[in-house]
């Protein structure tokens, strides 16, 4: 099992940059070679290069599962052809569509943004195979930046309550935990990507950050 550091385009934010969905993470194109072996030795998936609409953001704009994603409006039809051979995919609209973003995905659940008409919610569910609950993490809806989660473990924002950390963890079946990244921030979504095998996060988290990163998510 892998855990790293690496930055993505200068940003230490690789968690809006990465989508591991199921077997692969998705990264974007022309990611220099030592950046990419990092993401691989890391995570341990299947590699596969891809633009959203012409936009770098993949993790903020794809989320799913082996089975399904969603993914943001501006992709475009071959974008989704290109995605649909990990999957089948529901296209987002309505200005609620920064997927990555509003969506903590793993095998079991599927934690959505309230922002997301109940309607998405059922799409989501069918695409994904899995359940789907709306909920805010800490009182937030950008529930897919304040969380990280794998099969194995959820890591929280850590400000979320009570009530969000007993339905969360119902839903997508795994202890959860709290915790930060790139010293001190509670986007640990954002700033970080995990696997059933690994973890990557910006180079300014900490050992102790990484250190609970891999408890929380079972990598030990």
């Amino acid at each position: 099992m892998g855990i790293g550091t690496a930055d993505i385009f200068g940003s230490d934010q690789v968690g809006i940059h990465l989508a591991a969905v199921g077997n692969v993470v998705l990264h974007p194109t022309e990611l220099p070679i030592h950046v990419l072996e990092t993401i691989e030795s890391c995570l341990e998936l299947e590699m596969a290069a891809v633009s959203i609409g012409g936009s770098n953001l993949i993790g903020a704009l794809v989320a799913g599962n082996s089975r399904g994603m969603a993914v943001a409006d501006i992709a475009t039809e071959s974008d989704i052809d290109a995605l649909t051979a990990f999957g089948d995919v529901v296209v987002m609209e309505g200005g609620v569509n920064t997927a990555g973003n509003l969506l903590l995905v793993n095998e079991r659940g599927v934690i959505a943004s309230p922002s997301i008409p109940s309607a998405g919610l059922e799409i989501m569910a069918e695409v994904m195979g899995a359940q789907v609950v709306a909920t805010t993490i800490a009182g937030s809806d950008v529930v897919g930046s304040l969380g990280l989660t794998n099969d194995q473990g959820v890591l929280l924002h850590p400000d979320v309550t009570p009530e969000e950390v007993l339905l969360i963890g119902d839903v997508l079946g795994v202890p959860p935990m709290v915790g930060t990244v790139a010293f001190g921030s509670p986007l640990v979504g954002a700033g970080s990507c995990a696997s059933n095998n690994g973890v990557i996060a910006g180079t300014e988290t900490t050992g102790p950050e990484l250190n609970r990163m891999e408890d929380a998510l079972g990598l030990i």
